[in-house]
This record gives structure tokens, sequence and C-alpha cells, in this order.
């Protein structure tokens, strides 16, 4: 069996010329299209994310503004800040990094983005639209999931899809994705029990459990489809949720580094330049 390598290159390229002539043209017209990431704290996953935007942003022609903010600042001052930037007609779309220090609501946070403005489905409204059918923006990761699937030839209608992790930004989502492709899911978390069995039957996992290597070789079938959400750092190197030996087992598979994280960046410039 030929593994298929679901690199995730070739997918952000598809919608980087796009995004890129958007951009241009909305240049041409008098608009700059300008990204506002707003980080509180010295989370380092949350630099190295920043710092990869806004060097995107920056390569497709547009602009970014880093707020920086110290890990004490209070909520009430950074729901402040980004409703000033709701009202700044020179900033396009905001994305508040997470997670926020302890002491900070992340939900407050988030649903503190004007729906307009919001590029990672963070705010109340648009996470309802997107779950009702409204609105296909749902956050970054979950559309990166589904654009390397469509990129890579995977059907999902009528595939057993098994997502490993129920959060808000990630495994519910996805799961609502694959269910509107006429799959059937099953979201599996900390509490499920015989996890192996279930993942065993799976034409399709998506691992978005945030433990290093976690799904291993005996849970998965033959043939396998693995989207590998996890970014984890282990002794300095970056690895997914899924064990690298499941990858003799797979028919795909996304790397880590190298798949659905570069996917994820596009994507954010994607619902960036959704309105122009």
């Amino acid at each position: 069996m030929d593994t298929i390598i679901m690199r995730g290159k070739p997918v952000a390229d598809n919608y980087r010329e796009l995004i890129t002539n958007k951009i241009n043209a909305a240049k041409a017209n008098g608009r700059l299209v300008t990204l506002a990431v707003v980080v509180v704290g010295d989370d380092p996953a949350s630099h190295v994310y920043k710092n990869r935007l806004v060097k995107l942003i920056q390569e497709l022609g547009g602009e970014a503004k880093e707020v920086i903010l110290p890990a004490e600042t209070e909520e009430a001052e950074v729901v402040s800040i980004i409703k000033k930037m709701n009202r700044n007609r020179y900033i396009t779309g905001i994305l508040p990094m997470m997670p926020m220090p302890k002491h900070i609501d992340s939900d407050v946070v988030g649903t503190a983005v004007a729906a307009n403005k919001d590029v990672d489905c963070l705010n109340y409204s648009n996470m309802g639209e997107f779950f009702t059918g409204k609105n296909p923006y749902a956050a970054a990761t979950p559309r990166a999931c589904m654009a390397t699937l469509e990129h890579y030839g995977i059907e999902l209608e009528g595939k057993y899809v098994v997502v490993i992790g129920r959060s808000n930004v990630v495994g519910k989502p996805v799961a609502m994705l694959a269910l509107q492709k006429n799959a059937t899911v099953t979201i599996c978390h900390s509490k499920t029990k015989n996890l192996a069995e279930l993942t065993r039957q799976a034409d399709v996992i998506i691992a978005a459990v945030g433990k290093p290597c976690f799904v291993k070789p005996d849970m998965v079938k033959e043939g396998v489809v693995i989207v590998d959400v996890g970014m984890n750092s282990v002794d300095g190197k970056l690895v997914g949720d899924v064990d690298p030996a499941v990858e003799a087992k797979a028919s795909s598979f996304t790397p880590v580094p190298g798949g659905i994280g570069v996917v994820s960046n596009m994507m954010v410039m994607d619902a960036l330049t959704r309105h122009i």
C-alpha cells in the first residue's frame, strides 16, 4: 500500500493566489487589509503562532497590528482594547491568541470580537450560525482539516469518522463539518470508555486531544486516514497526537510539522478576506 503524505503546503498554496488577489484588489481601492493579533502573557506557542501569522499576512500584501499585553492584564482591559479595534475601520480582522492567562475568561474575550472581524469563529453569534449551517466559517483549524481532505481527494460521505477531542475550537466544529459531508461521526474524549474499540473501526481519525503520540498503532485499522491536529513540544521537537508508527498502517496521513498547521494559518487569512 502506497501511503499518501497529506502535506499542508500544496493545500495552502491553492488559497494563496486567491487571497493575494483579494488583498491587492482592496489595496487598489484604497483599503489596506489589516489583521490585529492580541497576545496576553508569555505563552511560547501563542508567540510562535503570532509571528507566523504576521509574516504570512505581510507576504500576502496585507498588514499586521500586534498587541502584546503583560500576563497580569485584567480581563476588562483586554475586552476594552478589542472593542476599540472593533470600531477602528482600518482593522479588518481581530484574533486574540488562546489560551489566555487563567484569570481571564477566554469566552468573554472571544465573544467581544465583532462578528464581522472575527477570523477564528470565537464570537457566539458566528458559532451559532456555523452550528446551524448558516455560516461556513468555522474556526481555522477545523476548516484546515476539511480543506486538506478535499485537496487529497478523500471523500467523507458514508465514512465512519472518529474525532478525538471535544473542544469548541477543534473537536466539536470539525465533527460538525464532517457531518455536513455526510459522514457518521463519533466524538471521543477523556471520559470515553473503550476508546480503542471505536478508533479501530474508524475510516478516518481526526486527533485533536493535545497529548503527544496518544494514538498508537494497535488503536487503528489498516488503511485508516489520519488527520493529526496535535502540536506538542517534546524534547524541543514538535510532535503530533498520533504516534509516527501509525503511519505504516495508514492509507493517508498529515505530518507534524508540515501538515494541518500550515493550512490553518492560511484559513485565518481566508476568513480575514471573506468580506472583501
